[in-house]
C-alpha cells in the first residue's frame, strides 16, 4: 500500500477546504508540510517575519471572507506570529494558524525551539490542539476549521510535532473530512423579526450600524437590497465598510456619523431605532470609556442587536430587541417581513448625512487644494482615494495615517478597505496589502503606513519583489510617531522617543528592489501613484508631509482657554529636513 507522511495530509486536508495559497516562514519542523504544498501546486508565500505572515492569513479574511492560512516554525515562529493571531481574535476573524513543533520523543528533554505553544495560544484562538498521532491531522484539520468559521469566526491553532509530521501511514488508514459543519445557519425567531420591523416602521431617524458579522456571513447582497426597500441609511465600520457602496446615499463609512450635530439639527434629532448587525457595543460604536467618547447610540433610542452569539446581545446597555442568529440569515427574514409593510419618509435624515458626510471630507479643502509645501495629510488621502477609484482595495496602517485616510476613502464593495481594529495593531499594512493583493490580483491595492508602521514590517518588501506581488505602498512620512508627538507636546512642551527624522523609506524599497520614488511638492503626489501603479511593480512612495500637523477635525472639539495654552506654550520653531524652519506643535488646519 502507499505510504503518505503527516505533511501530505495535511495538505490535502487544506485542499478540501478549498485553499491554494498559505503564508508562511519556513524552518526545519515545517519541511514535510512545506514540500507537500510545492507538490500540490499551492502558491506558498514566506515572509520575512512569522509576524507578518500572520497578518497576511488575517488580511486575506478579511478581505474575501474565507479563512487565511499561516504556517510558522516551532518555538521563535509561533511566539512571533502570537501578535498576528491575538490581531484577529480581537477582531472576530477566521484564520488557521499552523506551527511546527519539537518532536513528542523529546519531550522533558529540552529540546531545541520547545515551548508550550498551545498554552500561549490558547487565550488568542477559538481552538487550539496539539496533534499526537499521524492519522489524525485530517480530523484536527477539519476540527480548527469548523471552529475558524463556525458562530462567532475567530483564529484557530494546531500544533504538529516534527516527528508526526514525519512519520508514514497507509494511505488507506487515513481518514477524509468533507463533510463536518452543520447545514444551514442559525436565524433569529420570526417574533422577534416582527418586533424589529415594527420599531424600523415606525422609526422617523433609523440606521443600521453593519460590523464584521455583515462581511463574514457574506451578507452585502442582503444588505444592500433592506437598506433600498426600507429606505434605511448603512453606517459601518472598517470589517464592512463598502458592503452599501459610499457613492450612494444610503452607504457611509463610520458610525460617527450617527452623533454629527449638523445632521442631527437639520433631521431634528440623533437616531431614534439602531439596527446593529454583526456589530459589538465597544470603543468603536463610541461606548461611554471608549478614549472618553461619549455613544453613538443615544440613551433614548431603540437598539435592535443582531449577533449571532446570544452572550454578545446587551453588552455594556440595554438592548430592547435582541435577534439571536446569522447575520444574513436574519437579514433574509428581515426582506421578508418587511415587504408590503409601511416605512416613514426618511430622505430628511438620509440628505442630512449625506451633508455631513460631504462637509466631513471637504473640511481640510483650503489644505487639499494647497500647491506650496509641505504636503497635508489630508491633501495626500485625498489623492490616494481619488486615483484608487472604486475598484481598489485600500489598507491604511498607522496612529493619524489610518484617521486620515478614513475620512477620504470612498468604499464601494465589501473586503475593499482594511485598516485597524480592537487591538489598535500597527504594521498590518504591507502584509495586509500584499494578502489582498494575492487575493485580488486584477484589482488595484494600495497600502498607506505612517512611517512609524512602515519600519515594523518593512523587509515585505522583499516578499513582494520575490513574489511578484505589485502591491503599492505610500508612506505617509511626517518624521516621526505623530500621535504620540502630538500629544505628548501638548501635555509635556517637548517630546521622548517619538521622533523618526527623515528616513528614506523609497531608498530601503529600492534596495530590496521595488519601484520607489521621493514625494516632497503636493503636485508630485498623483503622477507619482499613476507611476507607481503603471510599473506593474511592487512600489514605494515616500511622501514627506507636515510633521506639525495633528489629525483634529475642527469644530468636534472644543477648546478650553487652558488648551489654546498649552498649545502656544507647545509650539517652537524648529529646523526641519526638506521644509526647512517651521513652527512644532502648530494646530493650524
Amino acid at each position: 500500500m502507499a505510504m503518505i507522511n503527516g505533511g501530505e495530509m495535511l495538505v490535502r486536508a487544506l485542499e478540501l477546504q478549498g485553499v491554494r495559497e498559505v503564508f508562511a516562514l519556513s524552518g526545519g519542523h515545517l519541511d514535510p508540510i512545506f514540500h507537500a504544498c510545492d507538490e500540490h501546486g499551492f502558491r506558498l508565500i514566506d515572509t520575512r517575519h512569522e509576524a507578518a505572515a500572520a497578518h497576511m492569513a488575517d488580511g486575506f479574511a478579511r478581505t474575501t471572507g474565507r479563512p487565511g492560512v499561516a504556517l510558522v516554525t516551532a518555538g521563535p515562529g509561533v511566539a512571533n506570529a502570537i501578535t498576528g493571531v491575538a490581531n484577529a481574535w480581537m477582531d472576530a476573524i477566521p484564520m488557521v494558524c499552523i506551527g511546527g513543533r519539537s518532536p513528542l520523543r523529546d519531550e522533558d528533554r529540552l529540546p531545541l525551539q520547545n515551548l508550550d505553544q498551545v498554552a500561549l495560544m490558547r487565550p488568542i484562538t477559538k481552538y487550539a490542539r496539539t496533534v499526537l498521532h499521524p492519522d489524525r491531522i485530517p480530523e484536527y484539520v477539519a476540527a480548527a476549521w469548523r471552529h475558524a468559521v463556525s458562530g462567532r469566526p475567530g483564529p484557530v491553532f494546531l500544533d504538529i510535532p516534527v516527528d508526526v509530521l514525519y512519520t508514514p501511514v497507509e494511505e488507506s488508514h487515513v481518514p477524509t473530512f468533507q463533510h463536518f459543519a452543520a447545514e444551514g445557519r442559525p436565524a433569529a425567531d420570526n417574533a422577534s423579526v416582527e418586533r424589529a420591523i415594527d420599531a424600523l416602521c415606525a422609526a422617523e431617524r433609523p440606521c443600521i450600524f453593519a460590523g464584521g458579522g455583515v462581511m463574514f456571513s457574506g451578507a452585502q447582497d442582503e444588505l444592500r437590497a433592506f437598506s433600498e426597500l426600507t429606505r434605511i441609511p448603512v453606517l459601518a465600520n472598517a470589517k464592512a465598510r463598502g458592503a452599501v457602496s459610499e457613492r450612494s446615499d444610503l452607504g457611509y463609512g463610520s458610525f460617527a456619523f450617527a452623533a454629527d450635530p449638523e445632521a442631527q439639527t437639520v433631521a431634528g434629532g440623533p437616531p431614534d431605532v439602531i439596527l446593529m448587525l454583526g456589530a459589538r457595543v465597544g470603543m468603536f460604536t463610541g461606548s461611554s470609556g471608549g478614549l472618553g467618547q461619549p455613544s453613538v447610540i443615544p440613551p433614548e433610542a431603540t437598539l435592535i442587536q443582531v449577533d449571532v452569539e446570544p452572550e454578545e446581545i446587551g453588552r455594556i446597555r440595554d438592548v430592547q430587541i435582541g435577534l439571536v442568529g446569522d447575520v444574513r440569515e436574519t437579514l433574509r427574514l428581515l426582506i421578508e417581513q418587511a415587504r408590503g409593510r409601511t416605512f416613514r419618509d426618511h430622505e430628511r435624515w438620509i440628505a442630512a448625512l449625506a451633508t455631513a458626510r460631504a462637509n466631513h471630507r471637504d473640511i481640510f479643502e483650503e489644505a487639499v487644494s494647497r500647491d506650496e509645501p509641505p504636503i497635508h495629510q489630508a491633501h495626500l488621502a485625498r489623492d490616494i482615494a481619488d486615483v484608487c477609484g472604486g475598484n481598489a482595495v485600500i489598507v491604511a496602517d498607522g496612529g493619524e495615517t489610518s484617521q486620515w485616510m478614513a475620512d477620504q476613502a470612498i468604499v464601494e464593495q465589501s473586503g475593499s478597505y482594511l485598516s485597524h481594529g480592537y487591538l489598535g495593531c500597527l504594521g498590518v499594512g504591507l502584509p495586509f496589502g500584499l494578502a489582498a493583493k494575492v487575493a485580488h490580483p486584477n484589482r488595484p491595492v494600495l497600502a498607506v503606513l505612517g512611517d512609524g508602521s512602515a519600519g515594523l514590517n518593512i523587509a515585505e518588501f522583499d516578499t513582494a519583489v520575490r513574489h511578484q506581488i505589485p502591491l503599492v505602498a505610500i508612506v505617509n512620512n511626517d518624521q516621526g510617531w505623530g500621535m504620540i508627538r502630538h500629544g505628548q507636546l501638548r501635555r509635556y512642551d517637548h517630546t521622548v522617543g517619538a521622533e523618526l527624522g527623515p528616513v528614506r523609506y523609497d531608498q530601503v524599497a529600492a534596495g530590496f528592489g521595488a519601484y520607489s520614488e521621493l514625494v516632497t511638492e503636493p503636485a508630485e503626489i498623483r503622477p507619482a501613484l499613476e507611476r507607481a501603479f503603471a510599473s506593474g511593480r511592487p512600489a514605494c512612495l515616500n511622501v514627506m508631509t507636515d510633521p506639525t500637523q495633528p489629525y483634529r477635525l475642527p469644530g468636534v472639539q472644543q477648546k478650553t482657554a487652558r488648551d489654546r495654552r498649552e498649545e502656544e506654550q507647545a509650539t517652537k520653531e524648529v529646523e526641519l529636513p526638506y521644509y526647512g524652519r517651521r513652527k512644532l506643535g502648530a494646530s493650524a488646519q
